[in-house]
C-alpha cells in the first residue's frame, strides 16, 4: 500500500510502482497555464457578472478585490503545502497530515463534490454558447444546450484520460486564445469608456455593498470566480520540481485571473448598465462584446466565453479525478480509483465515474426543470460554500503546518502566517455569513453542504476498514513540519 514519506510525499509499495502518475511532463509555465484554465476568467465573468452586480451593484469590483486578497493568501499557503511534497490529492494530504485525517477528509471530500456539481455547472454553458454562435434562439432549449455542453463534456473527458502532457497541450491553446481576446477587449472597452458611466475610485471601496449581507454574498460570488488554480497542486505529482512549480504556478495564477477580472468588470461598469447585464445574465460578454465591437465583436467574446468553458472543464475534471485517485490510494474511497491507464498514466476509471455521474446530473437538471440561468445560480452559491470549507482547511495547515518559523522573519511572519490565515479566515466568515444572512437559500444549503455531509458515510466506512490515512495521527502532535523545511520562501 501506498505511505506517505518523511517530507509528505508519496512512496509506493512494490506491487504499485506501475501505478504512479507520469511524473515530469508538466512544468513551471505549464503550472501557471492550468491555473489560469482553472479559474477560467472568461466563463467566470460571463457566467457569474450577473450574480455579482444584482447583489453588490457598481461593488463588483471592490467584491472581486477583497476575496482576491485573501485567496492569494490561500495560494501563498499551497505554495508553502507543495513543499511539504507532491500529492495528487493537494490539501487533502497535506490537511490530514498536518490538523486531522477527518477533515483532510472533508477537504478532499469538497472538492470532490464541487468538481462533480460544476460539471453541470460548466457543461449548460458549453452548450449554450456553442449553439449562440449559430442562432441565439436554439441557445434558449435546455435539452439542445445540454446535449451539446455533454458532447464538449465527453471531448475533455477523453482529452484527460489520454494523458496529461496531451491535456496541457489543449490548455495552451485554448487559453492563450482566450486571454488574448481578453486584454484585448477589457482595454478596449476602458478606452471605449463612458457609455454608461465614468470610472470612480468608489467602485473599489465599500460604497455599494448596500448592507452587510450584500458584501458576504459579493463575497461568495467572489469565491467562485477565483475557485479551480489550485490544480496546479493537484497535477504537482506530474510537474517537475513540483515543491516549487506547482505552488508558485497557483500564486501567478491569481494574481493573472485577479487583474483580468478586475479589468474586465471596471470595463462592463463603465459601457453597460444594470438592465443590460440582467437580461444577459447567461453571457455577460457576448452582450460586452456587442456593445464594445458590434457583431464582430459579440462573437468573438462568444469564442473566448466558449474556449475558457471548455478549458475549465478539462482542468475540473484533473482536480476531481486525481482527486479520487490519491484517496483510493490512502484507502478512503474503493480501490478501483487508484488504477491507472497502463499507457495513458491517468486514473482512467476514475475519469470514467465522473463521466457517467455528470451525464446523469445532466439529465436530472432537465427532468426538475429551471432554465440553464437558475441552475447556475444555486451552483454557484453552493459551489462557494464548498470552496469556502476546503480553503479555510489548507490555509490553517500551512499556518499551523511552519508555525515554528513565523517568527525567524519578517518576511516568514507576513507570507507564511499572516497571508495564509487571513486567507483562511476570510473562508470561514463568508462560509458562516453567508448562511447567517440568509444570503443563500435553503436549497443552496441543502445543495452545497448536505452533499458534504454525505461525506461522514465513506469516512467512517473506511476508518472501521482500518485505513491508515484515517487513523493515522496528525503531525501537529508529533514531529514538527517546519523542522523538516528550514528554507521556505515565497517564490
Amino acid at each position: 500500500m501506498a505511505v506517505v514519506g518523511e517530507a509528505g510525499s508519496v512512496q509506493q509499495g512494490p506491487d504499485e510502482q506501475n501505478q504512479k502518475l507520469d511524473e515530469g511532463s508538466l512544468h513551471f509555465l505549464d503550472a501557471i497555464v492550468m491555473a489560469v484554465a482553472g479559474s477560467a476568467p472568461a466563463y467566470s465573468i460571463a457566467a457569474t457578472t450577473a450574480a455579482i452586480v444584482a447583489a453588490v451593484g457598481l461593488g463588483a469590483p471592490a467584491s472581486l478585490l477583497y476575496c482576491g486578497i485573501p485567496m492569494l493568501g490561500i495560494a501563498i499557503a499551497y505554495h508553502h503545502l507543495n513543499k511539504m511534497g507532491a500529492n495528487a490529492g493537494a490539501a487533502y494530504a497535506w490537511v490530514g497530515r498536518v490538523i486531522h485525517p477527518f477533515l483532510g477528509f472533508l477537504t478532499g471530500w469538497s472538492l470532490v463534490v464541487s468538481a462533480t456539481i460544476f460539471m453541470v455547472a460548466g457543461s449548460l454553458p458549453a452548450g449554450q454558447v456553442t449553439l449562440s454562435l449559430f442562432s441565439g434562439s436554439l441557445a434558449g432549449h435546455t435539452w439542445l444546450v445540454t446535449v451539446v455542453g455533454a458532447v464538449w463534456f465527453l471531448v475533455m473527458a477523453y482529452f484527460v484520460a489520454r494523458g496529461v502532457r496531451v491535456t496541457a497541450n489543449a490548455q495552451w491553446i485554448m487559453s492563450s486564445i482566450e486571454v488574448v481576446l481578453l486584454v484585448v477587449f477589457a482595454i478596449l472597452g476602458i478606452a471605449h469608456g463612458h457609455k454608461h458611466v465614468s470610472f470612480s475610485l468608489g467602485w473599489l471601496g465599500f460604497d455599494h455593498f448596500g448592507s452587510y449581507a450584500g458584501f458576504v454574498g459579493g463575497a461568495l460570488i467572489a469565491a467562485f470566480y477565483y475557485w479551480g488554480w489550485d490544480v496546479s497542486s493537484n497535477l504537482g505529482e506530474e510537474t517537475s520540481d513540483s515543491e516549487k512549480n506547482s505552488g508558485a504556478g497557483g500564486i501567478i495564477g491569481v494574481i493573472i485571473v485577479f487583474l483580468l477580472f478586475e479589468l474586465f468588470t471596471i470595463a462592463i461598469n463603465m459601457d453597460m448598465t444594470p438592465s443590460q447585464i440582467s437580461n444577459s445574465s447567461s453571457n455577460v460578454l457576448e452582450a460586452f462584446g456587442q456593445v464594445v465591437g458590434h457583431s464582430v465583436g459579440a462573437k468573438l467574446m462568444i469564442i473566448a466565453v466558449m474556449l475558457s468553458t471548455i478549458a475549465t472543464l478539462e482542468t475540473t475534471l484533473i482536480q476531481v479525478t486525481r482527486s479520487l485517485f490519491s484517496m483510493s490510494r490512502e484507502q478512503t474511497l474503493p480501490k478501483p480509483f487508484g488504477k491507472l491507464h497502463p499507457q495513458w498514466k491517468t486514473p482512467a476509471f476514475a475519469t470514467a465515474v465522473i463521466v457517467v455521474i455528470a451525464l446523469v446530473l445532466f439529465s436530472v437538471s432537465n427532468l426538475i426543470g429551471g432554465s440553464v440561468d437558475n441552475i447556475m445560480s444555486d451552483a454557484i452559491d453552493a459551489i462557494g460554500l464548498q470552496i469556502a470549507v476546503y480553503y479555510s482547511l489548507a490555509g490553517f495547515a500551512a499556518v499551523i503546518g511552519f508555525r515554528r518559523l513565523l517568527l525567524k522573519s519578517l518576511f516568514n511572519f507576513v507570507f507564511m502566517g499572516v497571508f495564509p490565515l487571513f486567507g483562511a479566515c476570510f473562508m470561514v466568515f463568508i462560509f458562516i455569513e453567508s448562511i447567517a444572512t440568509s444570503y443563500v437559500t435553503t436549497v443552496q444549503i441543502c445543495i452545497g453542504v448536505g452533499a458534504m455531509a454525505i461525506g461522514v458515510i465513506p469516512a467512517v466506512y473506511y476508518y472501521l476498514k482500518g485505513s491508515a490515512y484515517l487513523h493515522e495521527k496528525p503531525t501537529l502532535g508529533a514531529a514538527d513540519i517546519s523542522q523538516e523545511l528550514p528554507d521556505v520562501g515565497v517564490l
